[in-house]
Order: C-alpha cells, then structure tokens, then sequence
C-alpha cells in the first residue's frame, strides 16, 4: 500500500505540469482507480487542501495518503508528489541559461499553455459537479453562480485582492445560508 501511494504520487509529480491545480484531475484519476477513495470524499479532500495553507497537489497528497494508510501514508504520498520536483529543478537549474533560451523549449511550453487552462477548468467543473447543490437547478446554484460572478468581476475590474473576495464570500455564505 505505501509503495503504491508513492509510485503513484511520484508518477503524478513527474509528468504534470501547471501546478496543483493542473494536478487535481490527474490526482483523481489514480485514487478513483485504485479506489483509495470515492468521488465524493476526494471532492471533500481537494476542498480541505485547498482551504489549507501551502500548494493543493501536496496537501491532496498528504490527505489522500492519511485517509488510505494513517500518518505514514501521507508521509510516503507527499514524498512522492515533491521528490520529483526537486530532481528536476537540481538537474535542469545547472542547464537553465543554456536551456531557456532555445526555440523548442519555448514553444513547448507554449504548447502547454492551452492545456493546464483546460486541466484547471477541469478540475473545477469535476468539483462542481460533486457538490449535490449544483446537481440540479435552484435557488442555491444561482446565488452560487452569482458569487462566482461577482467573484470575477471584483477581481478583474475592482482589482479586489482574493483574500478580501474570500472574507466577503464567506460574510455572503453566512448571511444567506444560516
């Protein structure tokens, strides 16, 4: 089981790219596969991890490893999710001047672009989709679409700081469900 939690971390953090959020679809897969967990606890997981201080991919992987082996688990998870991190930055940063610079590395990663924007959005719509009020049109779904809304626009337009979009959804969150 500890051996699994790893290399299935480790796989997860070596072939992902565009940070914990592209990571959260991938990370899915592999819990659902190996039925660690069912779509509703790992929706549950991801909206803890996400609420917790520090980068999302690691603390799913710490939560995912603690409900499926106890303390150890998360250990050998979040050993997975970072070891290969930081192999790659220690092998790439003594090449990155030479590196960064050459045409095809630059537009492989303007290649990527496109799809860590549609792994995110992924990963939201999966989330959403989980979350029993958004199952089905009501009231809730549209005060929750509204937020979402005012959410963008606070941020785009009123260059609101995010900390302070989630303080006032939260104030919204307790007057109308409360």
């Amino acid at each position: 089981m500890l051996w699994e939690l790893f290399w299935s971390f480790f796989k997860i953090g070596f072939i992902s790219f565009g940070g914990g959020y592209a990571m959260i679809p991938v990370i899915e897969q592999e819990v659902l596969a190996h039925q660690w967990m069912t779509e509703a606890q790992y929706a549950e997981g991801v909206a803890l991890a996400g609420m917790s201080p520090g980068p999302i991919a690691t603390n799913s992987a710490v939560y995912v490893g603690y409900y499926t082996a106890g303390i150890t688990g998360s250990v050998f998870a979040t050993l997975g999710i970072i070891l290969p991190s930081v192999i790659v930055i220690v092998l790439i940063s003594a090449f990155f001047y030479k590196l960064h610079e050459h045409k095809q590395v630059k537009s492989a990663f303007y290649g990527l672009r496109p799809i860590i924007v549609a792994l995110i959005l992924f990963a939201a719509f999966r989330l959403a989709i989980t979350n029993p009020v958004l199952r089905e049109f009501s009231w809730d779904m549209m005060i929750m679409g509204l937020m979402i809304l005012a959410s963008f626009v606070g941020m785009l337009r009123y260059h609101m700081h995010p900390l302070t979009i989630i303080l006032l959804s939260g104030l919204v969150g307790i007057a109308i469900y409360s």
